[in-house]
């Protein structure tokens, strides 16, 4: 759970890496199998007019990132959501129990985005936002994911073919692969689950 001692029922989880990683992809699936909110920061900022105005050169909303904060503050403090953005360094810590940082291979990458290659391309050669979500929150709760294609979407804990997503009298989320989840029984220790999040 996360640092400041809230008392939420539900965990809340950032989803980030640089555009054309698989972000909302992942976002979607994660939130599907586990019943939480998936929040893409991109549609909010548009849908809310969370913005200070347009971007001829990246083309693109400069986002503004107190409003930002400000409409996600209630939904944040309550949990149980999937924050889907690109960027991680603005969010407060406080808010996120599990960071996933997806990384697509450069090669990969420049296929999926022909079109705004060079600064993705970049970021993603130095890790600028793993390196960011590493500096902005706790590194026992920032996790880098492989996002080349759709099987390593599916291959990662948090991918559509998720088998179990369950909530536990401990207040934990375990996210596994076995079926039938072994937790229940007390058989698990964690050694079948690959991610449990303390809510």
């Amino acid at each position: 759970m996360a640092a400041d001692g809230n008392k939420r029922k539900r965990p809340n989880i950032l989803v980030t890496g640089t555009p054309g990683t698989g972000k909302t992809t992942t976002s979607s699936a994660l939130a599907e199998a586990t019943n939480l909110r998936h929040i893409n920061i991109g549609d909010l900022v548009k849908e809310k007019n969370l913005h200070d105005g347009w971007d001829d050169d990246l083309q693109c909303h400069v986002i503004n990132e107190d409003l930002v904060c400000d409409e996600l503050e209630d939904v944040m403090e309550e949990g149980g959501n999937i924050v889907d953005y690109h960027g991680c360094d603005f969010f407060p810590e406080r808010w996120f129990d599990l960071v996933v940082v997806l990384q697509t291979d450069n090669t990969v990458l420049y296929d999926r985005l022909s079109a705004k290659l060079s600064n993705n391309i970049e970021c993603e050669i130095f890790q600028v936002l793993l390196e960011e979500a590493k500096e902005s929150y706790s590194e026992d709760i920032v996790k880098a994911l492989k996002s080349d294609n759709i099987d390593d979407i599916t291959r990662n804990e948090l991918a559509p073919n998720i088998l179990n997503a369950c909530y536990f009298p401990q207040s934990t989320l375990c996210i596994c692969f076995a079926s039938p989840c072994k937790r229940s029984s007390g058989e698990c220790l964690n050694q079948v689950c690959l991610y449990q999040v303390s809510v």
